[in-house]
Order: structure tokens, then sequence, then C-alpha cells
């Protein structure tokens, strides 16, 4: 079968190049959806600081929600690949059936509970008798999109893996060039505010959903969508490699939920100024960890093919060129957040003190970034070889220290200081990570030998 990308190719350069461009690309746009949401919230006139914290907390349900595209999405992907490395066309597209279907039973069972606990978790979430209007206006009109938002990421993973990253790409684009088009259209013109920028966001997904989609069911695609009676040992499979996607995704959920309980907590008359603060934060965190995952997630297929065709050496290669890459892009974000980070604060707000106040926890927070180039390189690579069994535990552990460092740095120091728990982790979790690599790397790759 003939690939766009041409998996079994010598020149492992520029196959890293040609699957982690255009998907480091597609996730940088991706970033724009929450980002445009944010931007224009922002600078609503009177509420547009407190509407930006009320956004902020409902970025743990927005982001559980793409956890469970990525149960599927990445659990399926590496699996596609590796049958197609082996050869077996037919098996990779019963799993990439039985993947849609699994996706649509989950988008359901999602959105339900999600509007049942939605105004437990907003409060559970941080959110104060100020913010929570605004977050939970958001929530209400977001929600009602839980289908468009699972299938379109988490089938694009599905044309990603059999080489179509430019066509994966097309698809993250269609929905942020939406989402740019018709937020200043619904948050200003027709003065929807908050639930503006939701609803905004809930048509791009949709947009982004059908181009998808299509793109599955025709023959446009090596591989195509089947109606097929659901298989629970393929359920259980892709669930098994998906696991670790999914956990990192929860627990990195759970860290930014306890973060903004404890400024909630501990801020005092600060803390709404606190979490508007930290949601400009971590929309800059998103510039920088959604392109690295597009590098280290994109070029997935590359392990995975060539672990199915048992050829190691383009394996370490591989391993060696996603490395390189993700340490470059790392060192440009670290360099820009400590040097210029006020021109992506002013995107969100105009006031001096926030911006002020925000520059100095960005700086603080990201003094670790450049490590994480080394921990996303191994955990996807873990991931796409199907070694979950060493992948979770190094993901798990540095998200553990993390939360750890979230109550332990307020209660001996000012709450400002809660902002060392990012740096404390990434520089950590990176070195015991690069150990487990060095010590099983070359043993598994002698067994498949």
């Amino acid at each position: 079968m003939k690939m766009v990308t041409n998996l079994d190719s010598d020149n492992i350069r520029g196959l890293v190049f040609g699957l982690a461009i255009p998907s480091m690309i597609a996730q940088f746009v991706s970033v724009l959806y929450s980002i445009v949401d944010r931007m224009y919230i922002g600078n609503i006139p009177l509420i547009g600081e407190t509407a930006l914290a009320g956004v902020g907390i409902c970025g743990p349900i927005v982001t559980m929600i793409a956890a469970c595209s990525s149960l599927i999405g990445i659990g399926g992907g590496p699996l596609v690949s590796i049958k197609l490395g082996e050869g077996k066309d037919k098996s990779a597209e019963e799993i990439l059936s039985n993947c849609f279907i699994f996706l649509l039973a989950i988008s359901a069972a999602v959105m339900l509970i999600s509007y049942i606990l939605k105004n437990s978790m907003l409060r559970w979430f941080g959110a104060s008798e100020a913010v929570f209007p605004y977050a939970e206006q958001y929530m209400s009109v977001y929600l009602a999109g839980t289908f468009f938002a699972l299938l379109s990421t988490g089938m694009n993973q599905f044309i990603i893996c059999q080489g179509y990253s430019k066509t994966a790409m097309h698809s993250v684009l269609i929905g942020a060039v939406s989402n740019i088009v018709l937020d200043p259209i619904f948050i200003f013109v027709l003065k929807m505010n908050v639930a503006g920028a939701a609803l905004a966001t809930v048509l791009s997904q949709l947009f982004s959903c059908i181009f998808v989609l299509r793109f599955l069911f025709s023959s446009h695609s090596n591989l195509r969508i089947h109606m097929v009676t659901p298989r629970f040992d393929i359920f259980k499979n892709v669930c098994m490699v998906g696991l670790t996607p999914f956990l990192i995704i929860a627990f990195d959920n759970v860290m930014l939920i306890a973060l903004n309980a404890m400024i909630t907590k501990h801020g005092g008359n600060n803390g709404d100024m606190l979490l508007t603060c930290n949601t400009i934060l971590q929309s800059f965190m998103l510039v920088i960890t959604m392109p690295l995952e597009g590098i280290t997630g994109g070029t997935q297929p590359i392990l995975g093919y060539n672990y199915g065709a048992r050829r190691t050496d383009k394996i370490k290669k591989a391993q060696k060129e996603i490395l390189l890459m993700s340490l470059i892009y790392c060192t440009l974000g670290f360099l820009f957040a400590e040097i210029a980070p006020q021109l992506f604060i002013r995107i969100f707000t105009k006031d001096p003190v926030y911006i002020e106040m925000t520059k100095k926890i960005i700086r603080l927070y990201t003094i670790g970034v450049p490590a994480l180039s080394i921990q996303y390189m191994i955990v996807d690579g873990f991931t796409a070889l199907g070694l979950y069994k060493y992948a979770f535990p190094l993901s798990a552990w540095r998200k553990i220290l993390y939360f750890a460092c979230v109550f332990i740095i307020p209660a001996m120091a000012n709450v400002n200081s809660i902002f060392f728990c990012e740096p404390i982790s990434d520089i950590i979790g990176a070195a015991v990570s690069t150990i487990v690599f060095v010590i099983f790397t070359k043993k598994f790759l002698n067994n498949i030998e």
C-alpha cells in the first residue's frame, strides 16, 4: 500500500521532518482554539479579566474531554502503524473502525456526565462567586460540542498514522481559522460575551469533525471506516496503549485543579487576579507543550512502523532526530519566556499590574522547559513502541512530584512561590526518565532483533 509519507524510507531525518512539522503546526494552530477565546474574552470591556479567570477554571474540564479522545486516538494510532509495518492492512482497518465506534460511545457518556456534574466541578476547581457565572456560561455551551471535539481530535490521529500529516494539519487549520473568524462576531457583534466564545469553538470543532470523517469514509484514505461489530479485545488493546496519554492529561488536569484551588485558598485578596494570571500562564505553556507534543506524537508512526518491521537501526536514528528537534523548539520557547513574555501577555490584557505579575510567574514557571524535550521524547517514544509499562510510570512520577509541590510550597512560602512546582518536576522528571531510557531501551531493541 502506497503511503503519502513513505514510512519505509531510509531517510529518517526527512521522515521526522515530514511528519513532525505538519503535526507541530497543527498542534500550534489547535492552541488557537483556547488562546483566541481567551484573547477576545480578556478584552471584553469591564468584565474581561474576571471572565478570563472563569474560562481558566473551565480549562480542566475541556482538557479532560481532550483526554478521552487521546485514549482512543493515540491508543489506536500506534497499533495501526504497527499493523501497517507488519503488512496487515485489513487488521489496521478493523482497528480504525472499532475506534470510531468507541469514540461515539465515549462522547455520549462524557457529555452526559459532564452536564450532570458541571456546576459542582466548577466549584471544586476553584471558581469564586465573582468568577462562577462566566465559567458556567462558557461550559454550558461548550459541552454541547462534545461529539465534535472528541471525533475531530481522536480520529485525526488515524489520518496521521497513515502518513497523511498535511491532511491532518488541514483539519486543524479549518477549525482554528473558523474560530478566529467567529469569535469576534459572537462575542462583540452579537454581544454574547463568554457564551459566544464557547459557541464559536463548538462550530469550529464541527467543521473540523466533518472534514476528518469525510476523509476517513472516502476512497482518499488508504484505511476507511466501516461499520463493524465492536470487539472487546481491540478495545482492551487500544486502551492499554492509550491509557498513558489519557492519564498524563488526566494528571495534568488534577495538577491544574490543585494549582487553582491553592491559589484561591492562599491568594487572599489577590486570589482572582492570580487566577487570571495563571490562565494566561497556562495559555503560554500550551504554546510550548502542544507543538512539542506535535513533534513527539506526530512522529510516533515512524517508531511504530519500524517496530512492526523489526528495523531497530531506524528506530535509533529516529529517536535521535526527534530529541534534537524537540530540544531546539523547547530552547526557543524558554528564551522567549525569559526575554519577552510581555509580548504574549498583552494579547490578553493591557492592565500593567496584570502584565507585571504574569511576566514574573511565566519566567519562573518555564525555567525547566528545555528538560521537557527529553521527557516528551522518551514517554511518547515508549508509547509508540507499545511500552506503556515504562511510559506511564515515568509520566506519573513527574505529575506526582508536581502535585506534591503545589501543596508543600505555599505552606512553606508565599503563594507566588507555588509556581516553582513546574521547573522542579520538569528537571527531576527528565533526569529519572533519562536513566530509565538508557537502561531499558537497549535491552528492548536487542529483543526485537
